[in-house]
C-alpha cells in the first residue's frame, strides 16, 4: 500500500511482453482497477497473517518470498550480472533497511488501528518527500502545495482522532497511527534513496537488492526478538504471507506497471489513491470495520493533500510502490 506512489520509470521489458495484446482501453481500466485492488488488499492479508503470527515474522517472511522471486526474475533476465559499485552497494544496503522498517512498522500497525486508518497514513509518502524536497534539496513549490500540506494536517489530525472500529489490540489507536505514519516516512526515505542510483542501475536491480537487503534486516530482527513463523496448521496465516507477496506484489504491480500502455504515470499515480478506499471497503465487508464521520472527512482532505502534492510533483515520473 504500499505507498507512496511508486512505479517503474523503465518498463521496457513490460510493454515488450505486452506489444502482442490488444490495445483496449477497456483492458487497460481492467488492469489498472485489478492492481489497485490487488494492492489495496495487502492489508487484509496482512491481518490474516497476524492472526497466527507477531509483525516481524510476518513482515520477514513476506519479504523473504518477494525477494526470492526477485532473485529468480533477476537470474532470467540477467540483471544479476549488471554490475553496482561501491557506492551504489551502499545505497541499496541502506535502501533496503529503510524498506524493512517500512514493512515492520505498517504491519505492525495492523494491530493498534485499523485497516483503513493504516492504509490512509501508509499512502501519504508523496507529502514526506515533496516536503523533503522542499527544505532538504530547496526545491520551489506552487503555493498550492503548501496549502496541500496544512490541509493534510488537518486530515491526518482528523484521521487519527476519530479512527472508530476496535483493532485487534484495543487503546492504542494514536500509536497504531504512529505506526503506520513511521512506516510512510521510512517508505518516503526509501525512494529518497533509490532516486539517486536509478538513471544508473536497471529497475530490477534496485528492487532485487533492497528486497533481499530487507529480507535479511527483517529476518534478523525476527530471530532476535523470538518472533516465529506461523505454525504450520495456521493455514489462514500463511495464506495471507502468500498473498501478499503473490497477489499484492507480483500481480498488483505487475497489472500497475502493464497499464502504463494505456495511462501516463501521473494518472497512475493519482489512481493509487483508490488504494486505501478499496482496503477500507474491503475491511467493512471482511472485518466489519466502520469509520466515524469525523475520519471519513479527514480521510477525504488527506487523500485531496495527496492528489495535489502529486498533480505538481516532479519529475512526473514517481518510483515503485512496495506495499
Amino acid at each position: 500500500m504500499i505507498a507512496a506512489q511508486a512505479y517503474v520509470r523503465r518498463c521496457h521489458d513490460v510493454n515488450l511482453q505486452l506489444s502482442r495484446v490488444p490495445s483496449s482501453r477497456a483492458l487497460g481500466y481492467s488492469l489498472l482497477l485489478g492492481a489497485q485492488l490487488a494492492v489495496g488488499a495487502a492489508a487484509i492479508f496482512a491481518r490474516y497473517a497476524l492472526a497466527a503470527a507477531q509483525p516481524l515474522a510476518v513482515a520477514a517472511l513476506r519479504l523473504l518470498l518477494a525477494a526470492l522471486i526477485l532473485v529468480g526474475i533477476s537470474a532470467a533476465s540477467g540483471a544479476l550480472r549488471e554490475n553496482v559499485n561501491r557506492s551504489a552497494r551502499l545505497v541499496l544496503i541502506v535502501a533496503g533497511i529503510a524498506l524493512a522498517i517500512h514493512f515492520a512498522t505498517w504491519i505492525a500497525s495492523l494491530e493498534y488501528t485499523t485497516i483503513a486508518v493504516s492504509t490512509l497514513l501508509v499512502c501519504t509518502t508523496p507529502i514526506w518527500t515533496s516536503l523533503y524536497d522542499a527544505v532538504v534539496l530547496k526545491r520551489r513549490l506552487p503555493p498550492a502545495v503548501w496549502f496541500a500540506y496544512c490541509g493534510g494536517a488537518v486530515g491526518l489530525w482528523l484521521v487519527v482522532g476519530g479512527a472508530g472500529s476496535t483493532p485487534p489490540i484495543t487503546g492504542h489507536q494514536v500509536f497504531g497511527a504512529g505506526l503506520a505514519l513511521a512506516g510512510s516516512l521510512a517508505i518516503g526515505a526509501y525512494f529518497i534513496l533509490v532516486r539517486t542510483v536509478r538513471a544508473a542501475l536497471a529497475t530490477t536491480t534496485i528492487v532485487t537488492w533492497t528486497y533481499s537487503w530487507a529480507a535479511i534486516a527483517l529476518t534478523i530482527g525476527a530471530l532476535v526478538t523470538r518472533q516465529p513463523a506461523p505454525p504450520l496448521h495456521a493455514t489462514g496465516a500463511w495464506l495471507g504471507i502468500l498473498a501478499m507477496a503473490l497477489i499484492s506484489q507480483l500481480l498488483g504491480h505487475t497489472a500497475m506497471n502493464a497499464s502504463l500502455r494505456w495511462f501516463s504515470p501521473s494518472a497512475i499515480a493519482m489512481a493509487t489513491l483508490l488504494e486505501p478506499i478499496f482496503a477500507a471497503l474491503l475491511a467493512a465487508a471482511i472485518f466489519a470495520e466502520r469509520l466515524t464521520a469525523q475520519a471519513i472527512s479527514g480521510g477525504i482532505i488527506l487523500l485531496g493533500a495527496i492528489a495535489v502534492v502529486l498533480f505538481y510533483e516532479s519529475p512526473p515520473t514517481p518510483e515503485l510502490k512496495l506495499d
